[in-house]
């Protein structure tokens, strides 16, 4: 059986003496994966060998031991002056020292100014010696951030499966066979070279549950922008590959209506979209849903990533939306009202409550929605503060309980329980493409106002 090469268009090997496939004969637990290259803008700039590439002037250089002691932008500085040979095996001898980094990063606006202004061959060296840290900066450019990640997804896969090999400890072989399925599982989601729209991969985290997100779309150009946030039992391993389909029916069904509302004048044909399939944070399980610990954790995360579109967009500002569930949404609160982050929309969907007495304490430009399905136990329950869903928060109620819809005549799905509100053909997923779109006029609240709705509003 054949390793498969997990790349982009540009490959970055991390070291030119490893080959790029390897023939060996595989236990059957192991798979092809296909070549995942697409959603790469072909005129960003390409990743090379590390050891091909120098840096000019570089200082003397500091011992390992010292620069591992390093941490935030102290850290940055140095790796931007110090050989790639140095920089790859800073990151190979002492993998704490990256993670560290990543767990507490610098801000997104720092990130962008200390790579904006590195020479492009210090960019290139070190999206090359060091791609861990590279594709997971929030303020680095996100085709950057994708070639980074897809050449440690490739390697990551190769690594674990020749480690399996041979492999006699039960246990070894276990937890190495459990990353690498997830991994498996990131490429699916990316998909073949085809894959249409683009996919761009711009955070991987390969170790423990992981995390990663997956773009449809471009994020650097895109005018409207959607973030979808998860709530608790959803993880990498078992559901990168239904998130990014979710993100896709998100993705199909904006450009649907984007495509509607330009056919009868509501909106230049240019308009674009990109979704994002965001799994950056440990979303809880049974045994720690009970604590906030995770949605600080998620609060974090949230906000470096809106804060890195931001400043990466500069004048090109785009239309952003987070929605999100359950859990997740009390994370995407606290994001909203604990850290500089701001978004033009918010909708929740079976939120367990909010960490803030009304809607006007969030962070939020234009409209906050809310939605509740029968029978979802979740909803109501103010588990962690105020219910989102009662009149005195303040937000708008978002339909979920399915109908016709008066513009497309088309039967939308009703949500029941606290996992329905994403499956295909919902009224839920109906609006949320419209929150994400800047078209709160035409979301369903369930009220006989609904039939009046029509694209007429979206005119106005």
């Amino acid at each position: 059986m054949t390793v498969a090469t997990v790349t982009g268009p540009a490959s970055m090997p991390r070291s030119s003496a490893v080959p790029h496939s390897v023939t060996i004969e595989a236990p059957n637990s192991m798979r092809v994966v296909d070549t995942v290259i697409g959603g790469v803008d072909p005129s960003s700039p390409q990743i090379v060998d590390a050891a091909a590439v120098s840096v000019p002037a570089l200082r003397t250089a500091r011992p390992l031991a010292e620069l591992a002691s390093l941490g935030g932008t102290s850290l940055l500085r140095e790796l931007a002056a110090t050989s790639p040979a140095t920089v790859a095996t800073l990151a190979d001898r002492h993998p704490d020292t990256v993670r560290q980094l990543l767990s507490s990063p610098p801000a997104p606006r720092l990130v962008e100014s200390w790579w904006r202004n590195l020479d492009s061959r210090a960019q290139l060296s070190l999206a090359a010696s060091a791609p861990e840290l590279v594709g997971n900066l929030d303020g680095v450019p996100f085709a950057t951030r994708n070639h980074a990640n897809r050449s440690v997804l490739r390697d990551t896969i190769r690594d674990l499966e020749l480690s399996l090999v041979g492999e006699t400890s039960r246990a070894l072989a276990t937890q190495s066979n459990e990353r690498l399925q997830m991994l498996y599982s990131v490429a699916d989601a990316l998909g073949p070279s085809t894959a249409n729209p683009q996919r761009q991969l711009i955070t991987l985290d390969t170790e423990g549950a992981g995390k990663a997100a997956i773009v449809l779309g471009d994020l650097q150009t895109a005018d409207y922008v959607s973030y979808l946030v998860p709530g608790m039992f959803i993880s990498v391993g078992g559901n990168i590959v239904e998130w990014t389909d979710t993100a896709a029916r998100l993705y199909d069904e904006q450009v649907a209506w984007l495509n509607l509302l330009a056919d009868v004048g509501a909106e230049p044909e240019t308009r674009t979209v990109a979704t994002v399939a965001w799994i950056g944070y440990q979303t809880p399980h049974l045994l720690n849903v009970g604590s906030l610990d995770l949605a600080y954790e998620g609060r974090d995360a949230i906000s470096d990533a809106l804060i890195g579109l931001e400043t990466l967009r500069r004048n090109d500002q785009p239309h952003v939306s987070l929605l999100a569930h359950s859990y997740g949404s009390t994370a995407a609160m606290l994001a909203l009202t604990e850290t500089e982050a701001s978004v033009d929309s918010l909708a929740m969907i079976g939120s367990p409550g909010s960490p803030v007495t009304t809607a006007e304490e969030l962070h939020v430009r234009g409209a906050v929605f809310v939605g509740e399905a029968a029978w979802d136990p979740i909803s109501n329950s103010s588990f962690f503060g105020g219910d989102p869903g009662s009149s005195d928060f303040g937000a708008a109620a978002m339909s979920v309980r399915g109908g016709i819809d008066v513009v497309t005549n088309q039967v939308l799905v009703g949500s029941t329980g606290h996992n329905e509100y994403f499956s295909p053909g919902t009224e839920a997923m109906r609006n949320m493409a419209l929150v994400g779109i800047d078209k709160a006029e035409l979301v369903t609240d369930g009220t006989e106002r609904d039939s009046g709705r029509t694209l007429a509003l979206a005119l106005d």
